[in-house]
């Protein structure tokens, strides 16, 4: 797991990851992208879930 995280670090610190990121901080900072991303995250994180959406497999 070490090696994947100094192989992003790495690629974070790279010229083309600097460019990845500003342009991520700049999309996210636009309110409707905002809106998604909380979204996304209640619905990945299970905060949002009502209503029998989504269909997965509870054993």
């Amino acid at each position: 797991m070490a090696g994947l995280f100094s192989k992003l670090a790495r690629f974070a610190s790279s010229p083309k990851g600097q460019r990845l990121i500003h342009q991520a901080r700049k999309h996210a900072a636009k309110p409707r992208n905002r809106a998604k991303l909380q979204r996304l995250l209640a619905r990945l994180t299970g905060r949002g879930r009502g209503g029998g959406h989504g269909g997965g497999y509870r054993p």
